[in-house]
């Protein structure tokens, strides 16, 4: 087994920490585990995307050209990603700021409104972990659990106050992920 996954949108969306979290729970869970960050000229507002591999055998390469998960927050990132999610992949959006329309009927695209379900939560710092509970929620290549540990081993101390938060958001976004859907 050795999934792929593409992380983007805007620095300061919470991007580097989705995908962290995601391979920290890997490793965590005995998994092969690569992250590589990429920002944009601009830290807050300039792109920013990052893969995460997780893999049960060693991992060749850790560049993630099409990946078979791709998690995009904004227009660019969705505009960018789209045509390179391998065939059968999956696209999970945030529905709440993308307003593209899937173009492609060999993928699955999974709409979040993860902006206004981070909203509600109290706290749009919140979205990224809406999205990623979305995600692994439609591809479960770990559990709620591993990802919860993943939070609780790794969280900044100087974010501890947001833990709980960072549950509640996961959750919610697990309840987002219905069935994806093929366009078309």
């Amino acid at each position: 087994m050795q999934t792929e996954f593409i992380f983007a949108g805007f620095g300061g969306q919470g991007i580097m920490f989705a995908g962290q979290v995601l391979a920290y729970a890997g490793m965590d869970a005995g998994l092969e585990s690569t992250w590589i960050p990429s920002y944009g000229p601009e830290m807050r507002g300039g792109t920013a995307n990052c893969c995460v591999v997780l893999a049960d055998r060693p991992i060749g390469s850790p560049v993630v050209r099409n990946p078979q998960v791709a998690v995009v927050f904004n227009n660019p990132s969705f505009e960018k990603y789209e045509s390179n999610v391998a065939t059968g992949g999956l696209l999970v959006y945030n529905s709440s700021l993308i307003t593209l329309s899937p173009t492609r009927d060999t993928v699955e695209f999974l709409p979040v409104p993860a902006s206004a379900v981070a909203d509600e939560l109290g706290s749009m710092r919140l979205t990224n972990m809406v999205m990623l509970g979305a995600a692994i929620s439609s591809r479960p290549v770990l559990t709620l659990d591993d990802i919860k540990h993943a939070l609780e081993e790794h969280l900044p101390a100087h974010r501890r106050d947001l833990l709980q938060a960072n549950f509640k958001a996961l959750e919610r976004g697990m309840e987002c992920a219905v069935k994806p859907v093929l366009t078309r």
